[in-house]
């Protein structure tokens, strides 16, 4: 079969890949000059399967009214009267509940365990190199009160087999000696062992090259349109180099991709969180992380690469502005600085913003649609590099009709009623 792929993001692109090893013929369409220039470009580099959590939690309601009122808080939402804005997030507080958080933390980590199985696969069968390291996470807490919180989730981690340990000060700086300088300021961690790091961007690039080996095709600097419908079906999709039609289309847009459903009467219950990063060179490998640590009172992911840090983190509802203001980088220099004083040449820093799909429940929405020939891979706000192959081998099974590995039908739209 003949299927387009509407996104060139890292889900897009793992869902070419996964198409074509199952023997479709795929075209993907993106309006960037290669894969992964918006959201995938420079994210916090974390692949995180067991930090996997929606951001709609209990308490998150009342914290979100303490963080306006807090210069760096992990959360800020710029005044506005967006429909879209309050709608998403009343939908998001419904999900605050203890019973509708535990049941949307299962599902993220089925998905992300199955995703982890997927690049460890990908990994061996290829050869493909993104500057990765497999050193797990270790999320560092501040006061007690947060050691207190995480034991909830341990039971989670337990139900769904992911490996974790509770460390106290101690235990958080064998895992990350570099902390011994701050070692003041951490009460205690979190060691997630199977999470990975690595440069999305460089993945895309290698992916990119390994798809276009195994024939798929990319027409790139094309600007998507719209969705043509006719007899209940999609016939084409039009672009600034004309119509192009398929078997079966993927939206994979990201954030965009409610935008484009929306004509045709699909209401893609996603939200663009924006997020900040800052690359830096390291001066000093001895004051570096081996791994990613994530400060969990900033909710700051610090991750190593080969010769850099990436520095991420924020959450801001401000719709589609993509600007970078002081401010907002503030926090992230901020939490770099407290936790690894002098490790990177902030001469050279370079900052970047994108915008990540949120859904109110924190699931990604991926599989069928209304229409027969149309399914979404999109929605998965911080955790799109985490979920990028499981989410691109189950759409694969999916369009198939293949068994997928993992239950996968309370992943699609249809649990939105």
């Amino acid at each position: 079969m003949k299927v387009i792929v509407l996104g060139g993001g890292v889900i897009g692109l793992t869902s070419a890949w996964y198409l074509s090893l199952q023997g479709h013929s795929v075209t993907v369409i993106d309006r960037q000059s290669e894969c992964g220039k918006e959201t995938s470009f420079a994210n916090a580099g974390q692949i995180s399967y067991g930090y996997s959590s929606p951001w709609a939690a209990p308490g998150i309601p009342l914290k979100a009214i303490q963080w306006l009122m807090q210069e760096h808080a992990p959360l800020k939402i710029k005044p506005s009267l967006s429909p879209s804005m309050m709608a998403w997030a009343s939908k998001m507080l419904m999900n605050c509940r203890t019973s509708q958080y535990n049941t949307n933390k299962s599902r993220m980590l089925r998905l992300a365990n199955y995703s982890r199985d997927c690049l460890t696969e990908l990994r061996m069968s290829s050869g493909i190199e993104y500057q990765g390291r497999q050193k797990g996470t270790l999320q560092v807490f501040r006061n007690s009160k947060q050691l207190d919180a995480i034991k909830k989730d341990m039971a989670l981690l337990q139900q769904s087999n992911t490996q974790f340990s509770l460390l106290d000060t101690e235990g958080c700086l064998e895992k990350e000696p570099a902390l011994k300088r701050v070692q003041d300021k951490i009460v205690g961690g979190l060691h997630l062992p199977d999470d990975e790091t690595g440069d999305c961007f460089l993945f895309c690039q290698q992916l990119t090259k390994l798809a276009k080996q195994a024939g798929v095709e990319f027409y790139f600097n094309t600007d998507i349109h719209s969705l043509a419908v006719k007899s209940g079906s999609i016939e084409s999709v039009k672009t600034s180099i004309g119509s192009l039609d398929a078997d079966y289309y993927v939206v994979a847009c990201g954030s965009y991709s409610a935008k484009l459903l929306a004509p045709l009467g699909i209401e893609l219950p996603t939200y663009p969180v924006k997020g900040y990063s800052l690359t830096l060179p390291i001066k000093h490998d001895e004051y570096s992380p081996k791994s990613t640590v994530m400060d969990e009172t900033y909710k700051v992911a610090i991750t190593r690469f080969d010769n850099r840090l990436r520095v991420a983190g924020t959450a801001e509802l401000c719709d589609f502005d993509l600007s970078i203001p002081k401010k907002r980088t503030a926090t992230i220099n901020r939490v770099v600085n407290e936790l690894f004083p002098d490790v990177g040449d902030f001469k050279q820093a370079e900052y970047w913003t994108g915008l990540r799909p949120m859904t109110p429940d924190g699931t990604p929405i991926i599989g069928e649609t209304p229409i027969k020939n149309l399914f979404t891979n999109t929605g998965h706000g911080t955790l799109g590099w985490t979920m990028a192959c499981g989410s691109g081998q189950l759409l694969a099974d999916i369009i198939s009709q293949k068994r997928p590995s993992i239950e996968h039908h309370d992943l699609g739209m249809q649990r939105y009623g």
